[in-house]
């Protein structure tokens, strides 16, 4: 189980989101790209895992407007795009922000 990460901001001006962990991993994942990983069942294919959402359809300039968690093993973030069914674990974003 991948632990809470110890700063987890919204930063409006760098359009990212900062995050970091007690071992000294630490990223900012742009919001754009968040949104493209959506791994919802709307964005990906439950069935067979291919990725549905076409990422030229999600606006350049997209942000967050609400942010809640789940439990505490999720980040669910409600886009200005409408979209808000996407859950991000803890080990989702710790794999995005080990990703680069």
């Amino acid at each position: 189980m991948v632990e809470t990460p110890t700063q987890l901001q919204a930063v409006r001006e760098n359009k990212a989101f900062r995050l970091a962990w007690s071992d000294g991993c630490a990223a900012e994942i742009s919001f754009h790209r968040l949104r493209c990983a959506c791994p919802c069942a709307g964005c990906i294919d439950e069935m067979t895992g291919i990725k549905i959402l076409n990422d030229a359809s999600v606006p350049s300039d997209i942000a967050p407007v609400q942010l809640a968690y789940s439990g505490n093993y999720a980040l669910k973030v409600t886009w200005s795009d409408g979209h808000n069914t996407g859950l991000y674990t803890w080990e989702f974003l710790r794999k995005l922000a080990s990703a680069g």
